[in-house]
């Protein structure tokens, strides 16, 4: 099952796509129920004209998401956050991904995932001029050893190792930065 905000065109008759309005998840409590929940939830300020509207995205959507699928009972989390996530970060996006790292800590899921992955690249609705640019330089500037964990990575690399992450053994809690997931 898969919840979303918009449709999506992945055709299988093993997914079942069901549409929301994530302003009031509440209303569809009994679609969290399962064993696994894949976070994957995000927006940026361009799309949503302001960094309040991001917060309720990045931050209120995805906490929200996680408290109903853990009262379901969800055993596993796995999160897509952010390389740099810090909930005392003075950059506003770092910050809200940290704080949501740890407020979902506080959720009684048997075990945790957090990717922290850098610029995600893959195809998009809507053009991003500054991605654009980004993964064009960082892939040359993240050749150097202290800047490594900002390189850009595939979306379906990082969908593909949480599938991974979710099918083996695994700590209460584990966190895993760019470098430790795809060295």
């Amino acid at each position: 099952m898969v919840i979303t905000r918009r449709p999506i065109e992945y055709a299988s008759e093993k997914v079942e796509n069901h549409v929301v309005d994530f302003d009031h998840l509440g209303d569809h409590e009994d679609l969290f129920a399962g064993d696994i929940l894949f976070s994957c939830l995000g927006t940026t300020v361009k799309q949503v004209g302001s960094i309040a509207a991001q917060r309720v995205v990045d931050l209120d959507h995805q906490y929200t998401a996680a408290r109903i699928a853990s009262e379901q009972g969800v055993s596993h989390y796995l999160l897509v956050s952010s390389s740099g996530a810090e909930q005392r970060s003075l950059n506003a996006y770092l910050k809200m991904k940290g704080e949501l790292e740890v407020k979902v800590q506080s959720l009684a899921f048997q075990h945790i995932s957090i990717l922290q992955p850098s610029l995600l690249l893959g195809e998009r609705e809507q053009s991003r001029r500054a991605e654009g640019w980004a993964s064009k330089v960082l892939p040359v500037i993240c050749k150097l050893p202290m800047l490594r964990r900002y390189r850009p990575i595939h979306g379906a690399k990082v969908a593909q190792k949480m599938v991974l992450l979710s099918q083996a053994p695994k700590l209460p809690f584990e966190r895993f930065s760019l470098d430790q997931v795809f060295p």
